[in-house]
C-alpha cells in the first residue's frame, strides 16, 4: 500500500508499506478516507524530537475492511474515527478514562505501527479503540469528514486542556497558542460555558477562526507584553484558566503570568521546557494539569456535537491535498502557510 514515510529531518516521502493484516483476533483493518498532519509531527520533521524511520501519522478516519474473530461491536463497512492512540479498554488507566495511558496500548504511525498518512491501518483492540460513526461513507459531506478527522486528535486535545483547567460556566479563559490545538481549546472553552475567552494570536487567518470558535478578545503581543495586556484586560486579576497549547518555555511562562492566584493551567503542548520551574506556580497557588489527551474518552461526546451541527472543528483545516503531495502538507504547516493540513486518501 501507499503511505507517507518519515526518513529524517525535513524528509517525508511517499513510499510502499506492506498491506496490514489481522494479527490478533481483536484487530480491525481500516481503509483510510482522511488523514492529516499534526503539529507534533512537525517536531519530528524539524528534527527537534526523534522518530523512527518508517510510517508516520496518527490521525485518521475510514471504513472497516476486515475484523478479527473477537471483534464484537464493529463490522465490515462501518465508518470509524480512530483516536491517535489505541487502547485495550480494560486496564486501570482505561477504566479511569485515560485511555492514552493504556498499559497495553500504543501510538499509530510510530515507525512500526502504520498510521493515518497511508491507505490502510491495522487497529489493535478495535472494539475499545475505534468509535463508530452512525451512517455510511457516502452520506457524509466534506465538511463533516474534516470535522471527524479533527476529532481524532486536535479537537480532543484542546478539549483536554479546557477540562484539565476546570473551565466551566462564567469563567474567564486565555488560550496560549494559535495552532490547531489552541484553536480547538478556544472551541472547547466556548462549549464548556466560558464567559470570556482571550486568544493569543498575531495571525489574521487564525484570529478569524478563533473568533468563529468563540474568542471574545484577541491579544497579539507575546511574552511579557502579552502578560501585561491580559492583566490589563482582567483589571489586574488574571484569568481563571490558562490553556497552554504550544509546549515552549515562553508559552508556559505566559500562562503562569496571566493566570490568577488560585487559578489553573491546562497544559497539552508537547513540553520542550528547559528553564520553566514549578516554583513560579507555587507562590501563586496555581495548579497545573494536563498531558496526552485521552481522545477515546472524549470522541463520543464531541461526535454528538458535530453530528448535531453545534460545532465545526474541521475549520482548523485550511490546506487540503492528497497523499502523493504529503511533503507539501508538511511544508505548508512548517512555514505557517497553513494551520493544519488535511489529506484526502480514500473518497475524493
Amino acid at each position: 500500500m501507499k503511505a507517507a514515510i518519515f526518513k529524517g529531518k525535513k524528509m517525508i516521502e511517499v513510499g510502499q508499506r506492506p498491506d496490514p493484516r489481522i494479527q490478533d483476533p481483536t484487530d480491525a483493518i481500516v481503509r483510510v478516507v482522511r488523514g492529516c498532519v499534526c503539529g507534533s509531527d512537525l517536531w519530528y520533521y524539524r528534527g527537534i524530537n526523534q522518530h523512527r524511520v518508517g510510517s508516520i501519522g496518527h490521525e485518521y478516519i475510514g471504513v472497516v475492511e476486515a475484523v478479527g474473530d473477537d471483534v464484537a461491536t464493529l463490522a465490515v463497512g462501518d465508518f470509524v474515527i480512530a483516536p491517535f492512540t489505541y487502547n485495550d479498554g480494560t486496564c486501570p488507566a482505561c477504566q479511569a478514562g485515560f485511555q492514552s495511558n493504556c498499559e497495553h496500548g500504543g501510538a499509530f504511525g510510530n515507525g512500526e505501527t502504520d498510521g493515518g498518512q497511508g491507505e490502510k491501518v491495522r487497529a489493535p483492540y478495535a472494539d475499545a479503540t475505534l468509535v463508530k460513526v452512525p451512517g455510511a461513507e457516502a452520506e457524509f459531506t466534506d465538511e463533516q469528514l474534516a470535522s471527524f478527522t479533527a476529532l481524532s486528535d486536535v479537537t480532543c486535545t484542546g478539549y483536554h486542556a479546557a477540562v484539565s483547567a476546570g473551565v466551566r460556566d462564567g469563567k474567564t479563559v486565555a488560550v496560549v497558542g494559535d495552532g490547531a490545538v489552541g484553536l480547538s481549546a478556544v472551541l472547547a472553552a466556548k462549549k464548556l460555558g466560558a464567559a470570556r475567552i482571550i486568544a493569543l494570536s498575531r495571525n489574521p487567518a487564525r484570529q478569524a477562526v478563533a473568533k468563529e470558535f468563540g474568542a471574545t478578545d484577541i491579544v497579539e503581543e507575546r511574552g511579557d507584553d502579552a502578560v501585561a495586556v491580559v492583566l490589563r484586560l482582567t483589571d489586574g486579576a488574571g484569568v481563571d484558566a490558562a490553556l497552554e497549547c504550544v509546549g515552549t518555555d515562553q508559552s508556559i511562562a505566559t500562562c503562569a503570568g496571566i493566570v490568577r492566584a488560585g487559578g489553573m493551567i491546562g497544559a497539552v503542548g508537547v513540553p520542550l521546557y528547559e528553564e520553566f520551574e514549578y516554583k513560579t506556580l507555587f507562590w501563586k497557588n496555581v495548579g497545573i494539569k494536563g498531558g496526552v489527551a485521552p481522545a477515546r474518552q472524549y470522541i463520543p461526546e464531541l461526535l454528538e456535537d458535530v453530528l448535531a451541527g453545534r460545532i465545526n472543528p474541521g475549520l482548523v483545516f485550511d490546506h487540503t491535498t492528497d497523499l502523493d503531495h504529503v511533503a507539501d502538507a508538511y511544508a505548508a504547516m512548517d512555514e505557517r502557510r497553513a494551520i493544519k493540513s488535511l489529506l484526502t486518501i480514500g473518497r475524493g
